[in-house]
């Protein structure tokens, strides 16, 4: 099939070669030959004058222009195969492809053991490749075009459709030492008196406390910013600062050798919900259903002790 000068029967390998990031997996995933491979290589290196893959040890690395090139082929492919109505085939159990996801710092602490596991059950050659939700991931264009999906908090407006995975409660850390702290509390005027360590999430998007905090009044002295939430009780240890953070989070520090101590919120309960978004025209790809479908799985693998019950999904 072509369209002018472009041969359309390039594309498939295109993109497989450029997933893979090898002329050998590629063409065992295709079920081609190396040799078949390597001409196919051949011919897209003419028609883009780009390298594409460029030797780096035993194996291969894609050039800066693959690299940008990857989610529109990956984009293309799929808006191809949805108005032809076709579809490449997956079986979890003998792919090796990988998935490229993002997430915030805190749901990386609390969804990557559970997640990795129901991947492996199924698909053991399969790939996860996780990276970090960014303060600029609300804003880019791309950010759907170059993960699978991303994991992060509703009500922030990233874009893409969305699910629901995760309800939270928000509790309070400080330093067992705190002078503030009596019988295991805290009340609105420590909180109005105790220096604030903050997690910002890039400009322009609101604090999840922010609101409750204004309905009281609370004028917080801010001492001290990190991005995301996973640095706060790092921060909090020793001080006289005190944080709002998920109680999730909070649950993986406290311990015997911890000096922190999670405190309930004087205000009514506050909840964060964190949920995963991804572009629409993936739902066409089997490969993209079967990993929306262990994400929704992923739900009731999450210890339940810190999370609220969710109402119905989405």
């Amino acid at each position: 099939m072509s369209l002018g000068k472009a041969d359309l029967n390039l594309l498939v390998p295109l993109k497989v070669l450029l997933e893979e990031g090898n002329v050998t997996r590629a063409g065992k995933r295709l079920g081609l030959s190396q040799p078949a491979m390597s001409t196919s290589l051949a011919r897209l290196r003419r028609r883009f004058d780009d390298e594409l893959l460029v030797r780096a040890g035993r194996d291969y690395e894609l050039t800066p222009f693959a690299h940008d090139l990857l989610p529109e082929v990956q984009r293309a492919v799929r808006r191809l195969g949805a108005a032809l109505e076709l579809e490449d085939d997956f079986d979890p159990a003998t792919s090796e492809r990988t998935f490229q996801l993002t997430m915030s710092d805190y749901a990386i602490a609390v969804v990557h053991e559970p997640l990795v596991r129901l991947v492996e059950r199924e698909a053991p050659g399969v790939r996860l490749s996780i990276g970090h939700l960014g303060p600029d991931s609300r804003s880019s264009e791309r950010i759907l075009v170059e993960n699978d999906a991303l994991i992060a908090p509703t009500g922030f407006g990233f874009p893409g459709r969305s699910r629901t995975l995760w309800t939270d409660r928000m509790v309070l850390i400080v330093d067992r030492d705190n002078p503030r702290l009596r019988d295991g509390r805290l009340t609105i005027e420590d909180l109005a008196h105790l220096p604030h360590a903050v997690g910002n999430f890039g400009p322009g998007t609101p604090i999840v406390e922010d609101r409750v905090f204004g309905q009281f009044d609370i004028q917080r002295r801010v001492a001290l910013q990190v991005f995301g939430f996973l640095p706060l009780p790092f921060v909090i240890e020793g001080t006289d600062m005190v944080a709002v953070v998920p109680e999730a989070l909070a649950q993986t520090r406290l311990g015997q050798d911890s000096r922190l101590v999670m405190v309930e919120t004087p205000f009514p309960t506050l909840l964060l919900t964190e949920g995963y978004w991804f572009a629409e025209d993936r739902l066409y790809d089997p490969a993209h259903r079967w990993l929306f479908g262990r994400l929704d799985a992923l739900r009731a693998e999450l210890p339940q002790r810190a999370f609220m019950e969710l109402g119905p999904q989405r």
